[in-house]
Formats: C-alpha cells, structure tokens, sequence
C-alpha cells in the first residue's frame, strides 16, 4: 500500500469515523446530562429566552465593545473566512462532489480565494494574540487551546499551498494536516464550534424563565 493509499483512503475513512463518531457521543453526552428540575415559578419564557440568547450575543454589549474590539474583529475575520475557504473554495467544492455529497455548487474564483485567506489568517493571528496578550484569557488558556490555534494554522497553510494542484505531495500533505485535525477535534476546545449553541441557549432559557433581561 503506497503512502497516498494510506492517506487518501484508509487514514481519511479513520479520521471521518473518529469526527462523526465522536462529535456526535460528545453531543450526547452533553443532552443527556439534563438539568435539574427547576422549582421556581416562571416569570418569563424559558423558550424565549435561549433563543434571543443564541442570537444576540454574536456581537458584544455596548459596555464591553471597547475592550472586546480585537476579540470580535478578530473572530469574524477568521470564521466568515474559513467558512468560505472550507465551503467555496474550488478543491473544495470538487471534493465535496467527487466523494461527500455527489454534487456540487460555485466556487469562488482565486482573487475571492486570496481575499477569504488573507482575512482567515488575519484573524486566527488576531485571535492567538488576543489569547497570549490578554490577562485573562492568558490565564485561562490551556496547551490544547494553542494545539488547536497551531493545527488549524497548518491546515490552512498547507491549503494555500495545494491550491495551485502543482505537486501532489503537497495535496496529500494538506489532506494529512486535515485528518490530523479531525481525529483531534471532538477531543478539543475546537468542539465549541458545535456545542456553543446548545451551552448559549441553555443559559439564555435558564435566566429567561427568571425574567432576566440577557
């Protein structure tokens, strides 16, 4: 079995049941820890509540804008940028098409590409400053949450790098990083890009049955 054997298939199928497996017992896990029953009379809607929580809180408030600038700047650069680099860009789109989904959609041209890029690197790098420079998430900071900051950097460098489809090694060295940071993800703070719904709109509802403006 040659190395892009290995990679391709049987690493990729490895690292896909290790993602979907584990992300989803992660998940359940979380559900069916429940809550204990609330005893207090309800002043408003718990329903109400988690999801006014679940979206209003993609921008801070207006006390703590100022002190979050670089915070928010910095996580929307990086995560509208990696949502299209992951969704749009072309190897992608192929991919999604040829051995996911079977069919595909647009992709975005390489200038749109370069710009999703620039704006993805730009904000991880915002957001690992933010971390190492400010007191507080310094200090809550764990080696696992600069694992992960390091392994999705390399993804996307090795990304760029494969975009051009010049070298295979380079394809399969950007797929590798790729299984890499699958088999790592449900076991990582990288999960809160999933379960930060559920968490945001539980605390939402438990304060909204109380009446508590959030």
């Amino acid at each position: 079995m040659s190395l892009a054997d290995f990679i391709d298939i049987w690493l990729w199928r490895f690292a896909l049941a290790v993602f979907v497996v584990g992300a989803a017992w992660r998940v359940l896990a979380m559900l069916a820890t429940g809550r204990p029953k609330d005893l207090s009379t309800p002043r408003a809607s718990a329903a109400a509540g988690g999801w006014h929580a679940l979206f209003s809180r993609f921008l801070p408030r207006r006390e703590m804008a100022g002190r979050e600038r670089l915070h928010v700047i910095g996580g929307y650069l990086f995560h509208l940028g990696l949502f299209a680099l992951l969704f749009l860009a072309a190897p992608h789109v192929d991919f999604y098409r040829d051995r996911l989904f079977g069919v595909g959609w647009a992709a975005l041209p390489n200038w749109g590409f370069i710009l999703a890029a620039e704006a993805a690197f730009f904000g991880l790098l915002l957001l690992w400053l933010h971390r190492v420079l400010n007191p507080v998430t310094r200090l809550i900071s764990s080696t696992g949450d600069h694992a992960a900051s390091v392994l999705t950097f390399l993804v996307m460098l090795t990304g760029c790098l494969a975009l051009a489809r010049a070298h295979e090694s380079l394809r399969l060295l950007h797929f590798f990083m790729v299984e890499l940071f699958m088999i790592y993800f449900p076991f990582s703070s990288l999960m809160h890009s999933i379960t930060f719904a559920f968490s945001r709109a539980a605390i939402g509802a438990h304060y909204g049955r109380r009446g508590v403006k959030t």
